[in-house]
């Protein structure tokens, strides 16, 4: 996910294909969003247009409620009818990539010093570090002295993709480097330098930077440094992921958004998408610098840790008003100190039973974590949240506890809810003041 939220940062033109028999797909949507960050120009190939079951039209439709309105729609998109099988429409493809690189005066010179973009980065045995990188202005050869990321060396061996020996890599070719002193990761600049030392000199000062941000935990935009970012003029637009339980939720949230009128900040819906959020969504966020807005959604355990790493803001919510208040308040200037969740554990509900003397009896194993009796808790079902109250009654056989710790099996009670079911996760959180960072 974090190579293809990048992906789109190395490319010039995107060509998005898309089947004629299974239309558009969430992928294809996710792949949008990632072209759309990067502000890459995006053209349509329409495949399997031989198939049983295709239909053009529809991708057509398709395509423009995704905002790609086809040019033979009236609107901006090329868009080429092929089938790979059978090699037709190809020739008519590669005259649109053509025109399109024409249009955007993609040009490139063999005789400067290369550059280029990181694509992975391995340690391979007998070899040492081989990072393939696309080449895309001026010339590698062997013997170059290189810095890419925070690393430098010296070009020891080039590769090209079909793993052959060569010496030299020109703009648009993939190449496998030998030589460097570390890997890179996906996404770094790779470029020329004179020399070794000043290699070795320009690693040591990216190293330091690298150092520094790590150290002041480097900001994305969130909404309580937005009124900063925006009166610096650092920031000019408002980038957001929306994810919602139906919809029809998200679609209404959306609207809402683009309602908020600024003078100095545009508002962008990048991404919207029913479900919990995903590791995409928080790859996608962190590439452009966007907000997460999640409506009725949980972030799931294993895309916490990913979100914590990235730096991503994701605000969660389950009333419309709330979110927008919170943007236009962001955006004045106004918004309090950060109310921030912490997730203190998981539990699963195994078995709910009735006895005469408690009632309804809700019987289960805390998961990760611990349960804390009077926290907040949320009830997870089906990747949506379908309630969200306060963890009223917690005990441990027959005595009430203030705490449960993960491994542990005991009986549950939320406040005003008694629709329990088995396997429901129960997510218990509470609430923590941070001082807003304007």
């Amino acid at each position: 996910t974090a190579m293809r939220a990048r992906g789109a940062m190395v490319t010039d033109v995107v060509v998005l294909v898309v089947a004629a028999d299974d239309g558009v797909m969430p992928q294809t949507k996710e792949a949008i969003a990632h072209a759309r960050a990067a502000g890459v120009p995006i053209l349509v190939a329409i495949n399997k247009i031989d198939v049983p079951g295709a239909n053009v039209d529809r991708v057509k439709q398709q395509l423009a409620e995704a905002d790609l309105i086809p040019e033979d729609w009236g609107g901006k998109t090329p868009t080429a009818e092929i089938s790979a099988l059978k090699k037709v429409g190809i020739e008519e493809l590669v005259d649109l990539i053509h025109l399109q690189a024409e249009l955007l005066e993609l040009k490139a010179s063999e005789s400067k010093r290369p550059k280029g973009t990181v694509v992975e980065a391995r340690l391979e045995q007998g070899r040492g570090v081989v990072t393939t990188a696309l080449i895309q202005d001026g010339t590698l050869r062997i013997g170059d002295a290189i810095v890419a990321g925070v690393h430098s060396g010296k070009v020891r061996a080039l590769m090209n993709d079909h793993g052959q020996r060569v010496d030299e890599a020109k703009p648009g070719m993939p190449v496998a480097i030998m030589g460097l002193s570390g890997a890179p990761v996906a996404g770094d600049e790779l470029r020329g330098v004179p020399d070794e030392r000043t290699a070795r000199d320009l690693a040591a000062k990216l190293q330091q930077i690298q150092r520094d941000r790590e150290m002041a935990k480097m900001r994305h935009v969130t909404l309580e440094n937005l009124f900063a970012q925006i009166e610096e003029g650092s920031i000019k637009d408002l980038n957001l992921i929306v994810k919602a339980d139906v919809q029809g939720s998200a679609e209404a949230v959306c609207e809402s958004l683009m309602g908020i009128e600024s003078s100095k900040v545009k508002v962008n819906i990048l991404h919207r998408g029913v479900g919990a959020v995903s590791e995409s969504d928080i790859m996608l966020a962190s590439a452009s610098e966007a907000i997460v807005l999640a409506f009725n959604v949980p972030v799931p355990q294993d895309v916490a840790p990913i979100r914590d790493q990235e730096g991503v803001d994701v605000r969660t919510y389950n009333v419309i008003y709330d979110a927008i208040e919170d943007i236009k308040k962001a955006m004045l200037g106004l918004l309090e100190d950060e109310r921030r969740e912490v997730v203190l554990g998981h539990f699963e509900v195994l078995k709910i039973f009735r006895s005469s003397k408690a009632g309804l009896v809700i019987g289960g194993m805390v998961t990760s974590g611990r349960l804390v009796k009077g926290a907040k808790v949320r009830v997870i079902r089906d990747e949506r949240i379908a309630f969200d109250g306060k963890l009223e009654t917690l005990r441990r056989f027959k005595d009430d506890v203030s705490e449960v710790t993960e491994g542990l099996e005991c009986g549950v009670g939320i406040e005003n809810f008694q629709d329990l079911r088995e396997h429901d996760i129960l997510e218990c959180y509470q609430m923590e003041s941070v001082a807003a960072t304007l």
